[in-house]
């Protein structure tokens, strides 16, 4: 099939490139040129961004048309429009890559559904809503099919580790050499994170796959675990110190470091847990890569490539900790002397 895709040399769509080429498809890449590739084989590359909506749509019209196509790298909806305007009558199938972060939260049953309420707490969750909208108006238009994949939190090779602060990977210095860790809340939350080869791989099984026409779908890890289970297994994974954990409201973290933590106070600090049985049904989605695995994988990436920052790098986060202990203890000692009154 000829198929192209819009990005592809990012943490999902590198190892979709490749499952596509070891499986024989023609590939055409368009994308900015500004990320490594890390891609073997033979490819088209268009070289262009797709926030200059004129000359994207151009582009496109030039170069197709394609049997699929995958967008990686829509997140607004003026994107999504700028997309059906170039292929609607162009491709026999659209694939748009989404996120689990449309959804409310805290959801209100578990496991989320694909028909959960779509009423993100942040801008991006809110935004991938309107595109979905979008393709699917285009979808029943009759301009192409479509189908819609919602990974929930991915990692692995070319991506950082998340935690609590973000993408930082000072935090995986500070693991290793046994500094405290601050978790979001009590650490009790349910997160799942997805191996990418895994994730990719059911994007690569939607290719062509009509069943799976005019649906949307979740590919999201099934090894539920706790914030505190993440950081425990993750030191174990790459022969870290058992962490010491240092537990921190998401709402006093949010206000300190908003840049950081925001993250944590829209999205971490809630339970994500996703019913994946459409599509293991229609896709053949299988989480085959755990956690230990999966993650020691990245970290082994990461030290490789010289991506792991000096936990010294980031002295706010012990600023936090120290300045957090000592109003603590503080409060205890007040409480306690009221209590003795």
């Amino acid at each position: 099939m000829n198929i192209l895709i819009i990005g592809g040399t990012g943490l999902i769509s590198t190892p979709i490139s490749r499952q596509l080429l070891a499986a024989g498809h023609s590939l055409t890449l368009y994308n900015r040129g500004q990320t490594e590739s890390r891609l073997e084989g033979a490819f088209t590359h268009i070289r262009g961004d797709r926030n200059n909506l004129t000359t994207f749509e151009e582009k496109i019209a030039a170069c197709g048309p394609f049997d699929c196509v995958i967008d990686m790298v829509c997140y607004q909806p003026e994107q999504a429009e700028s997309t059906i305007r170039a292929l609607a009558g162009r491709v026999g199938q659209f694939i748009f890559c989404s996120t689990v972060d449309v959804y409310t939260k805290p959801p209100s049953t578990f496991p989320v559904l694909e028909s959960h309420p779509r009423e993100s707490l942040s801008d991006y969750g809110r935004e991938k809503a309107a595109c979905e909208d979008l393709f699917m108006a285009a979808h029943h238009a009759g301009h192409f099919p479509v189908t819609i994949l919602r990974p929930a939190s991915t990692y692995g090779e070319g991506g950082p580790i998340i935690h609590t602060f973000g993408k930082r990977t000072s935090f995986l210095d500070r693991l290793r050499q046994g500094k405290p860790i601050i978790v979001h809340g009590d650490g009790e939350s349910l997160w799942v994170s997805c191996y990418v080869d895994d994730v990719a791989r059911a994007f690569v099984n939607a290719v062509g796959n009509e069943t799976a026409f005019g649906e949307a779908y979740h590919l999201a890890g099934e090894e539920w675990q706790t914030w505190n289970q993440y950081y425990e297994r993750l030191a174990l994974a790459i022969g870290a110190p058992k962490p010491k954990l240092i537990h921190i409201p998401a709402d006093i973290l949010v206000r300190i470091s908003p840049e950081g933590t925001m993250v944590t106070y829209l999205n971490f600090q809630y339970t994500n847990i996703f019913d994946n049985s459409a599509a293991k049904r229609d896709l053949g989605f299988e989480v085959t890569v755990d956690w230990l695995t999966g993650s020691k994988r990245t970290y082994d990436w990461l030290e490789a490539h010289q991506r792991i920052e000096d936990w010294q790098s980031f002295p706010l986060y012990d600023q936090i900790i120290d300045e957090y202990r000592q109003q603590c203890n503080k409060t205890i000692a007040n409480i306690s002397g009221y209590r003795h009154r």
